[in-house]
């Protein structure tokens, strides 16, 4: 653990770096960048060392950042990745699931003749396990294989996790059974596996009888091993198989220790069991352990989580009865657990109670306090709470989120506004979507071009701006038929360097066609087909609806079928028929039901049953049957009721012959 905490403080020393932290800060201006920036970003890059390289990555909020960084370092003349910058860049996507990334990273290597050892592999080999890719993770061993390098216990291990991470525990005990074949002895690691296979399977006993035929595979279990399957037993709430696994250990002559005691107050508390946690956690001090001040903190905060703030508080009374000082951990644990109560005024006093006990609150316990006054009505006093914090704390970029959304829920746009601009002025970029809340809240309101200049001055000042926001701006535009602005703004997305989406047209022409500009609207239509895109079942709908409302028939079979050609939609023409006879048109909807007929499923039978009740309703029941004889042509089979009442009707208009022909159809397919 002493070498762990020193490897930890050494990368807390490199990301401190002067250096490091200037290349970091002209990622984050990427928005901004510009031929000039690059420049700069490039001199620096050939002065980093590898390990300053690593604290770049390892810096990056974002791991899409750090991989967009790696890569385009890479691509710089005179300059290389040392084999230590690929092993960081895979340990931080073997903790995502952008497994074809890794596998590019590594291919680099092998492309680059670098030194590779099995840990590159591994690190691979978890993300295609994060992202549910078992095959593809379990290919790589013969890629590796290929290259020549030799499976450690390390590799194996992890392709025992990654095993029975995919839900395939027969296939990893197999593979357990291989390693000393193949000259690597399983370890505790690799039966550990196992083990937490068997426990997610619900087969305690397995995992218990392994831990007990370990010795006689030549490997005896240690306390990691019964951890193993006390968390299981303690999410599941069996406390007494738990004492029962402690009385086992005692006996094999591994006496439970802090670790073990740790373990299940953590689990515990995890799962929402507080008192079984509280139990275990007097029971370890009892015999002599020192549960520290993280185990309290789990059970005060699980208190907290079911809202039984009592007992929250009778645990911390306790650490100081014990002389072990709540941290700001602590207070800030019960401070959540108050404010979702609703306690507002209690957590203020804490407050004060935490200046006493000697504990300067931080800015997450201030930003505990504001999220409580705002989610109660309160954001003006949060507010003046956050425009006071000189000398006691500083606001952060969540700390202005919630004050920004307690006045967006509350509806006050004007006092969300102010707090955005702020936000960006203290050089906190707020995040696209909270920019998206924002303008489509003020287009509710149908201040569209508030929300316009909203958008550009977030742009001007670096911020994020997204084909969303853009689209919402639209829209808003679009609801109070100001369509000369959307379509202004439509011409910004291209200004910009973005690219409308298919929202985005569809909002479009949705508005085009709502106004009766139908020739704009299936230029729009074309033109988002140029462009790539594929129309939506919201196209559709949209185009359908106010084609058929303006009668415009031959138009819309037009365009549709400029649509069709580049994405199928099956019920395309059912939707059409329908909505023609919803309006009455059904001489138009007649004409097109042979583009129904063609398919004959079960959405076709469901259109013309709506077909021949409109026609019947509109007094045409000769209509109607000519509808259940091509249904019946198509081997499809009318409502027998419907054809009754169409029969009854011909009946009383002379035509018996064609009713009696209806009615055989019905019999000869037996359903008479």
């Amino acid at each position: 653990s002493q070498g762990i905490r020193e490897k930890g403080m050494d990368e807390d020393e490199q990301s401190s770096d002067p250096l490091v932290r200037e290349i970091c800060r002209l990622i984050h201006r990427k928005v901004a960048w510009s031929p000039k920036l690059e420049f700069e970003l490039k001199n620096l890059l050939r002065n980093l060392k590898p390990n300053q390289v690593s604290a770049v990555l390892r810096t990056q909020p974002d791991e899409r950042v750090a991989l967009n960084f790696f890569l385009w370092a890479d691509r710089q003349w005179r300059y290389r990745h040392h084999s230590s910058v690929y092993l960081t860049m895979l340990k931080i996507l073997s903790k995502t699931r952008f497994c074809h990334e890794a596998k590019r990273v590594l291919r680099l290597m092998i492309r680059r003749r670098l030194e590779i050892s099995p840990e590159y592999f591994g690190c691979v080999m978890d993300s295609f396990s994060r992202a549910g890719q078992l095959m593809k993770a379990l290919e790589l061993l013969a890629l590796m294989q290929r290259i020549g390098i030799q499976l450690d216990i390390s590799l194996c291990n992890t392709t025992v996790d990654v095993m029975v991470d995919g839900n395939k525990l027969e296939k990893a005990e197999r593979f357990v059974e291989r390693m000393r074949l193949i000259g690597v002895p399983p370890n505790v690691m690799s039966y550990n596996g196992l083990i937490r296979g068997y426990c997610e399977k619900k087969r305690i006993e397995a995992a218990i009888r392994l831990i007990e035929d370990m010795p006689r595979r030549g490997c005896c279990p240690d306390n990691s091993c019964f951890h193993t399957v006390m968390r299981y037993l303690c999410r599941e709430r069996k406390m007494s198989e738990v004492r029962s696994l402690l009385e086992m250990m005692r006996k094999r002559e591994l006496p439970p220790d802090r670790d073990t005691y740790n373990t299940i107050i953590h689990s515990l508390s995890k799962h929402g069991h507080s008192e079984e946690a509280l139990e275990f956690l007097l029971e370890g001090e009892k015999n002599g352990f020192h549960i520290d001040r993280i185990g309290h903190n789990a059970v005060v905060n699980s208190f907290c989580n079911t809202g039984r703030l009592d007992r929250a508080k009778y645990v911390v009374d306790e650490m100081l009865i014990k002389g072990l000082t709540p941290d700001v951990v602590t207070y800030n644990t019960i401070l959540n657990g108050l404010c979702r109560k609703g306690e507002v005024d209690r957590a203020k006093q804490l407050l004060k109670q935490m200046h006493k006990h000697g504990c300067k609150p931080d800015c997450v316990s201030y930003t505990v306090l504001l999220n409580g006054l705002c989610r109660f009505g309160n954001s003006d006093e949060a507010r003046e709470m956050m425009n006071t914090s000189v000398g006691w704390w500083v606001p952060d970029s969540v700390t202005y989120g919630v004050v920004f959304n307690g006045f967006l829920r509350e509806g006050k746009l004007s006092e969300a506004c102010d707090v955005l601009f702020e936000m960006i002025e203290k050089g906190f970029n707020p995040s696209a979507a909270d920019i998206n809340s924002l303008i489509q809240n003020l287009c509710r309101k149908g201040n569209a071009n508030e929300a316009r200049k909203v958008m550009e001055e977030c742009l001007r000042k670096g911020c994020s701006i997204t084909v969303v926001n853009y689209t919402s701006v639209i829209h808003g535009f679009c609801q109070n038929d100001d369509l000369d602005s959307a379509l202004s703004v439509f011409d910004d997305i291209y200004l910009n360097h973005k690219r409308p989406d298919e929202v985005t047209y569809t909002t479009i022409i949705d508005a085009l066609s709502r106004r009766g500009r139908f020739d704009e609207a299936i230029k729009m239509i074309e033109k988002m087909l140029e462009k790539g895109l594929l129309p939506t079942p919201v196209t559709y709908r949209s185009v359908i609806h106010h084609f058929c409302r303006s009668g415009r028939i031959k138009e819309l079979v037009d365009v549709m079928e400029k649509m069709l050609s580049r994405k199928k939609m099956k019920t395309a023409y059912n939707l059409v028929i329908e909505k023609l006879c919803f309006l009455g048109n059904t001489d138009e909807a007649y004409e097109l039901l042979g583009k129904v007929l063609r398919k004959a499923s079960k959405a076709d039978s469901k259109t013309c049953y709506v077909l021949m009740k409109s026609l019947l309703g509109k007094g045409d029941p000769l209509g109607a049957y000519r509808v259940g004889c091509r249904m019946f042509k198509r081997n499809m089979v009318p409502d027998l009721r419907l054809c009754e009442r169409v029969c009854r009707r011909l009946v009383g208009m002379q035509k018996s012959e064609e009713a009696d022909k209806l009615m055989l159809r019905f019999v000869e397919r037996g359903r008479i």
